[in-house]
């Protein structure tokens, strides 16, 4: 089959038009119509319906467009191999991982990374839906469970509990806790137990809410539920990783914890080689171990 007879069809099916498809082929939109013509000739098939507002795949033209969009990515993975040199580390990575994790305990590493390699292009995308790496929605996922997608190269980083703390200006006012009964004289503030998050903090939410705690603060992420605890709004659910780098935190209670979360760290299997990938991945191995250090030190004090 005519691959540019592909291309440009993909292009058309994707924009929905075959004036805005011919723009970014820099084509006219007769040669376009031309070889849309041909491509439906070929196939002994109609691959559009066309209508005043623009063009909508038939079924068959769906059929095709989810392969060519397969092929697509898959030459999106060449490329960005190819361009991977020998020695340098350049251009986009795209990297996924939570709202909380994201914002609290990576962003604020980066730029150790980018002093490392300065034309390194990273796209964080935060949130808690889980993107799938096979199909290139993101290249190195950190999630807060093992990836349950085939084809991934895995990494266990570091496990994380779920654990109470306050603000050290908010217990120079308040009483700390002695039990979780005492929790009835403070304001709890954890993420909301419906919203997308890892199940072990829901559960030792509804724990701690079986104690008749009469004031509540939710939200719907930990950047949410940190800014609020240091603003003496209350106690807060919190990840234990954040203990490291927010000093005015407090622990409350800390045989009070969730059950443990495995942290781990997730790549399709065709970009093992990407000299990109590599880099990050060394990047926070090497970050985990200065946290983990941090943490046993914190543990001697």
């Amino acid at each position: 089959m005519d691959w540019d007879k592909l291309r440009i069809f993909h292009a058309v099916a994707d924009a929905g038009s075959l004036t805005h498809a011919g723009d970014q082929l820099h084509l006219s939109q007769s040669a376009v119509s031309r070889q849309i013509r041909a491509l439906e000739e070929a196939l002994s098939a109609t691959l559009f319906h066309r209508h005043a507002r623009g063009l909508i795949l038939t079924e068959q033209g769906e059929l095709l467009f989810d392969a060519t969009r397969a092929m697509m990515k898959r030459l999106d993975t060449a490329t960005a191999r190819i361009r991977d040199s020998e020695e340098e580390v350049f251009g986009e990575l795209r990297v996924t991982t939570t709202i909380g994790f994201g914002t609290l305990w990576l962003a604020p590493r980066l730029p150790k990374l980018y002093e490392k390699f300065p034309e390194l292009k990273i796209d964080l995308m935060l949130e808690e839906r889980v993107l799938d790496l096979p199909m290139r929605e993101a290249d190195v996922a950190i999630r807060m469970k093992e990836p349950s997608q085939a084809d991934l190269i895995r990494k266990r980083l570091m496990s994380v509990h779920m654990r109470l703390y306050a603000a050290k200006s908010y217990l120079e006012t308040h009483a700390m806790p002695e039990s979780p009964a005492d929790l009835h004289d403070h304001r709890l503030i954890c993420q909301n137990p419906r919203s997308a998050q890892v199940g072990a903090g829901a559960v030792l939410v509804n724990e701690l809410m079986t104690y008749d705690i009469p004031s509540l603060l939710t939200v719907n992420n930990y950047y949410g539920v940190l800014q609020s605890v240091l603003n003496n709004l209350g106690i807060g659910v919190l990840p234990d990783y954040l203990i490291n780098d927010f000093p005015q935190l407090v622990p409350v209670l800390p045989e009070v914890e969730s059950v443990e979360v495995p942290v781990f760290l997730a790549y399709p299997e065709e970009l093992r080689h990407s000299k990109r990938i590599a880099a990050f991945r060394d990047f926070v191995q090497e970050e985990i171990i200065i946290y983990r250090k941090n943490m046993k030190k914190q543990e001697l004090a």
